[in-house]
C-alpha cells in the first residue's frame, strides 16, 4: 500500500528484489572463493566485495529496507566463514547501521513501524491497538486467538477478510486460525529441520569452500525468510514485507526459493559423489 517493489515488463511483473538477493549471494561466494589466497587483504579481497554489497542493499533498501537488511546479514555470514577479517567485517556493520539508521530516518512510514512495535512489545500501552496503529498485528492476534490449538477448519477463516495481506506476509496468522497451534508448530518445525540439514550435513561435508558457502546461505536465507514471516505475524518483530518461501503466494518468491533449494540440493548431490 504504497511501497513499490516490482517492476512490470510486457505484461509480466517480478520482484527484482529476490533477482538480487540471489544474485549477490552467488557472486559474492565466488568472490570469496576466487579470493582465498590474499583474502586478508583490504584493497584486493575485501574493498570489491564490500562494494557491491553496500550498492545492492542501498537500492534495495530505498523501498524494501526489511530485504536489504536480511541480504546484508547473509552477505556479513559468508564474509566470516570466507576468512575475511573480522575488523573488516565489523566496519561493514557500522557502514551497515548507519545506512539502516538514515533509510529508516527518512521513512515515517518505517518509523511508525517501530513506535507500534515499541508500544505493543514492550511498553504495552492499554491503547496500542487502535484501528490506526498496529492494526495488522491486531488482526494476526484475533487470528491466532480464534485458531487456539486445532484451529477452525481448513478454508473457514475470517480474519482473511480483515488482515492485509493474508496470503503473503501475514499468511502464518490464517494457518494460525485453520489448522492452529499445531499447524503453526508443524511449519515451524519444517523450517527447523531444513536449516539444521542445510547447514549441520549439506555445508559442514560440502567438497569444497564454495559448496560450503553456498548451501550455508541459501539455507539461511530461506529458513530467516520464513522465521520472520511468523515472527511478524505473532507480534514478535515489527511488522515488514517479507514473504514465507513455499507457502506465501507469490511467484517471484517461489520461483527464486526453488533456485536456492535446488543449488543447495546440487552441493548436496557433489557431497554423495565426493
Amino acid at each position: 500500500f504504497g511501497a513499490k517493489r516490482w517492476i512490470s515488463i510486457a505484461g509480466f511483473s517480478f520482484q527484482p528484489s529476490s533477482l538480487a538477493t540471489f544474485s549477490l549471494i552467488l557472486y559474492v561466494t565466488a568472490m570469496v572463493e576466487s579470493k582465498q589466497e590474499y583474502i586478508h587483504d583490504f584493497k584486493k579481497a575485501f574493498l570489491p566485495i564490500m562494494t557491491w554489497i553496500l550498492v545492492t542493499c542501498a537500492l534495495i533498501g530505498k523501498e524494501d529496507f526489511s530485504s536489504s537488511a536480511l541480504l546484508l546479514s547473509i552477505t556479513l555470514l559468508i564474509l566470516f566463514i570466507g576468512r575475511i577479517k573480522v575488523t573488516h567485517i565489523g566496519g561493514l556493520v557500522a557502514i551497515g547501521i548507519l545506512g539502516g539508521m538514515l533509510l529508516i530516518g527518512q521513512n515515517p512510514e518505517r518509523q511508525k513501524r517501530i513506535d507500534n512495535y515499541v508500544d505493543q512489545v514492550i511498553h504495552v500501552k492499554s491503547d496500542s491497538f487502535a484501528l490506526d496503529e498496529g492494526y495488522q498485528s491486531q488482526q494476526a492476534h484475533i487470528a491466532f486467538a480464534r485458531g487456539s490449538v486445532f484451529g477452525v477448519g481448513i478454508g473457514k477463516s475470517s480474519q482473511r477478510n480483515f488482515l492485509p495481506a493474508p496470503y503473503n506476509d501475514f499468511i502464518f496468522a490464517i494457518i494460525g486460525e485453520e489448522y492452529g497451534l499445531i499447524g503453526a508448530v508443524v511449519i515451524m518445525f519444517l523450517f527447523t529441520v531444513f536449516l539444521l540439514r542445510g547447514i549441520g550435513i549439506i555445508a559442514r561435508k560440502a567438497p569444497d569452500l564454495q559448496g560450503t558457502l553456498l548451501a550455508s546461505s541459501f539455507t539461511i536465507t530461506v529458513a530467516l525468510f520464513g522465521f520472520i514471516n511468523a515472527g511478524v505475524a505473532s507480534g514478535l518483530l515489527p511488522v515488514t514485507g517479507l514473504p514465507m518461501p513455499f507457502v506465501s503466494y507469490g511467484g517471484t518468491n517461489m520461483l527464486f526459493a526453488g533456485l536456492m533449494v535446488g543449488v543447495i540440493l546440487n552441493v548436496s548431490k557433489k557431497k554423495e559423489n565426493a
